[in-house]
């Protein structure tokens, strides 16, 4: 049997004695310890970093590149920058790095939002240079800005896609678009992640104007037959892609494209339900007062629905 050295109860009662008070309270469980000097912070509750706004495009074969793969690309681009991007705090610490309004998978883009936190200012043109020569080909930052005011994620409220229809005529496209406008409701079914999900298009597309092959795009071969759909549609939930509404024109007009078409977001911002036109999401950040003002004189505002989207039809 073992027996406790006589003087080993005293020894540990004069080792605890001698310590100050506040180490001996932080060697029982539950007990509160003293709160951290003042001036002191603490890792996980570090001083708010500058936050930047990053605009973005995804183009050619990049378009294939899922949105994990856009956030590795960008993580790596980050750290070949040099660009001091914030942590979050815990057990796994992971770049301040937040995504909205993501183009699906397979489907390019001019107008891609990020935001991410840095710990300590730099200056936004700086940023979006380097990061920009670090990034692979098919992605180009467009614009970097200080967030200067909340409320990205609610700016982003409709997006303006052209699709390309190879193999399909002007007049065939245009027949099929007045159909699908006048309709009252237009349901299509697709698989998430909940399973298969039936909604409703119609309501969410404001407008689809259509051009024909020579507008906007130069194909390879002038003789080929294909119309470009040039349509502005709200995000909604559950969201409606612009291959929701192909779905929709097949189902209502029988308008099915021989090959996949091209689509592209070429916008997405704040809706005048009034025009349907789309504003610059980023006007806001660029100048405390008169923003929308200075994006008109310098020419940076986000491209405009074409003139027949007049409004909701």
């Amino acid at each position: 049997m073992h027996h406790r050295a006589p003087y080993a109860e005293q020894d540990e009662e004069q080792s605890l004695a001698g310590r100050p008070a506040t180490a001996q309270r932080g060697t029982r469980k539950g007990v509160e310890l003293p709160p951290a000097p003042e001036g002191t912070t603490s890792p996980s509750t570090a001083v708010p970093g500058q936050r930047l706004r990053v605009r973005y495009a995804k183009r050619g074969r990049m378009r294939f590149a899922s949105h994990r793969d856009i956030a590795r690309v960008l993580e790596r681009a980050l750290r070949r920058a040099d660009v001091p991007v914030a942590f979050s705090a815990g057990f796994s610490p992971h770049p301040k790095i937040s995504y909205t309004g993501a183009a699906p998978t397979g489907v390019a883009s001019e107008a891609e939002y990020l935001e991410l936190t840095l710990t300590e200012a730099r200056e936004p043109d700086r940023v979006g240079d380097d990061i920009d020569a670090a990034m692979p080909d098919g992605i180009e930052v467009v614009e970097v800005v200080e967030a200067r005011r909340p409320g990205l994620a609610d700016r982003l409220q409709a997006s303006e896609w052209r699709v390309e229809l190879t193999g399909v005529g002007f007049e065939d496209a245009e027949r099929a678009v007045r159909v699908y406008l006048a309709a009252e409701s237009v349901e299509v079914e697709r698989m998430t992640k909940k399973g298969r999900r039936r909604f409703d298009t119609r309501p969410a597309v404001v407008g689809i104007d259509v051009c024909r092959g020579s507008h906007g795009r130069a194909p390879r071969d002038q003789d080929d037959t294909y119309a470009i759909l040039r349509m502005v549609v709200r995000h909604t939930t559950p969201a409606v892609r612009p291959d929701d509404v192909l779905n929709g024109l097949r189902h209502v007009a029988d308008l099915a494209p021989p090959s996949s078409p091209m689509m592209t977001r070429l916008a997405q911002g704040p809706l005048d339900e009034t025009t349907g036109a789309i504003a610059d999401p980023l006007a806001a950040d660029r100048n405390d007062s008169g923003a929308a003002d200075d994006a008109d004189e310098r020419g940076d505002s986000a491209p405009q629905p074409s003139a027949s989207m007049t409004g909701p039809r």
